[in-house]
């Protein structure tokens, strides 16, 4: 009997434990849903139409830029402090961009939201990954994962129905009582995991030039997707900025005692692969979230509320798919054969996408874009997994970091390349097509075209990724 309420309060503990991971991710992963649908209402209030894209752009560079630092210093720190610091920056500032009065405060209000969000999205991967043996963790990998389709699905719906209602403003407010709900969890309920023989000496060159890394280099390829309004020479002053910063980082982290991003992580195959395919599959996954909208209401004269339900299939494939992965990796313990088909899949996906054109009915393009949401749904649990399970305990916390690093580059480097071919097929197609929507929907098949290639080059890179068995036990440290 004892040991009977022994298992069950451990069971409890460990549900407790995921529930508060879970809402705590949560708050993040609808930030980008709820957001989109909320800005336009944002623009007619604060005006500054010019900068639209920045409060999405902004939050996103800080975000990216966070897994890697906070992932380091909850190492020293600790998870659970680190988690719960990730919670009140994110609430705190939430706040905040709810009262900004013009859209340079509201720019700038985000840029700090996304510290705290960069916190939300990498720290409940690395407790999973410390908790769990390596099987258990794939499984709790996708459970934890799913939340990021949930989000998708609902986000839209509910950003609609509160900006339409209360207004834009309570969007950022109705992350006050998520947050203290997952404070209160995470806080009764989470060890505080640090490890004990980590120096706590911090890298501040190599926060100091990684940072200006990534921003530098942010700021080229953004500018870069409107040739028409800045200069190449700014553009290019940004990019080899940004190299030159990124080589005074190499040299800060060969001699740092503690490196914010060791480098001896690229002498595993298993992380480079990782690596590189997180890029690539994050790639592809926002390939099909950005542009099947835009087919459906641009192409096919779709209103956004009915693009929005076209969406939902993909969507819900892409939680499902993830939770199933998890749950497959968990009961053979190995992943390889896996990554192999979810290349395959959202290659198949993207090939099928790329064949459409003004006279697809929109029933093909729901199922298109289901077939990449099941091919997405799979990265999301796989590459955490392989790479905790490639690591000693005392590891896990930056490489899991850096897997979250590559997914969110991915998306960095290649939304504006996805928006220059989308211009540029528009701009060269202008007086040769019969229509403005015509040359949309080459421009979209285009970038579709460039998809497939990103799908076949995961594909070869995929063969190269070394199988290391999943045990029942946690790695030794």
């Amino acid at each position: 009997m004892d040991y009977e309420n022994h298992y069950n309060s451990a069971e409890d503990k460990t549900i407790m434990i995921m529930v508060g991971l879970m809402v705590g991710l949560l708050v993040a992963a609808f930030d980008y849903s709820i957001m989109a649908t909320a800005m336009p209402k944002v623009i007619n209030s604060l005006h500054g139409m010019e900068y639209y894209v920045w409060p999405f752009t902004v939050y996103m560079l800080t975000s990216t830029i966070s897994i890697i630092l906070f992932g380091k210093l909850s190492d020293i720190y600790g998870r659970k402090h680190v988690l719960i610091l990730g919670i009140i920056i994110f609430v705190v500032t939430s706040v905040m961009c709810g009262f900004a009065t013009n859209m340079f405060e509201l720019i700038l209000f985000r840029g700090l939201q996304g510290i705290g969000g960069g916190i939300l999205l990498s720290l409940p991967f690395i407790v999973v990954g410390e908790i769990f043996s390596p099987r258990e963790r794939a499984r709790y990998m996708g459970i934890l994962a799913s939340v990021f389709g949930l989000a998708d699905v609902l986000g839209p719906i509910l950003g609609g129905v509160i900006t339409d209602t209360l207004g834009w403003r309570w969007v950022f407010f109705v992350n006050v009582p998520v947050g203290i709900a997952a404070v209160t969890l995470i806080l009764y309920s989470l060890p505080n995991f640090k490890l004990p023989d980590v120096k706590k000496i911090i890298d501040y060159p190599g926060i100091l030039t990684f940072t200006l890394t990534l921003s530098a280099l942010f700021l080229g390829l953004t500018l870069a997707g409107d040739l028409d309004r800045y200069p190449l020479t700014e553009i290019g002053g940004f990019l080899v900025f940004s190299g030159f910063m990124f080589t005074l980082f190499i040299l800060a982290e060969k001699k740092a005692v503690e490196p914010i991003f060791p480098l001896h992580l690229f002498k595993n195959s298993i992380f480079t692969v990782s690596a590189v395919e997180s890029f690539l599959a994050s790639a592809l996954m926002f390939c099909g979230i950005i542009y099947v909208p835009l087919f459906a209401q641009g192409v096919l004269g779709m209103s956004a509320t009915n693009s929005g339900i076209l969406m939902i299939p993909m969507l819900f494939s892409l939680t499902m798919t993830s939770v199933i992965t998890g749950q497959i990796i968990s009961r053979v313990g190995k992943y390889k054969k896996l990554v192999v088909a979810e290349f395959i899949i959202t290659g198949v996906g993207v090939v099928l996408l790329a064949t459409m054109n003004m006279n697809t009915p929109y029933y093909l393009l729901v199922a298109y874009s289901t077939v990449l949401g099941i091919g997405s749904g799979m990265a999301y649990t796989i590459f955490n997994v392989a790479v905790q399970n490639a690591f000693a305990l005392r590891e896990i916390g930056i490489v899991t970091a850096s897997v979250r690093f590559f997914r969110n580059v991915g998306t960095i480097v290649f939304v504006p390349v996805f928006g220059y071919i989308m211009n540029f097929t528009l701009g060269s197609s202008a007086g040769v097509t019969a229509s403005y929507t015509q040359a949309l929907a080459l421009s979209i098949q285009n970038i579709f075209i460039m998809a497939i290639v990103l799908a076949f080059a995961g594909l070869i890179v995929a063969f190269f990724l070394k199988e290391l068995p999943l045990g029942d036990t946690p790695n030794n440290s």
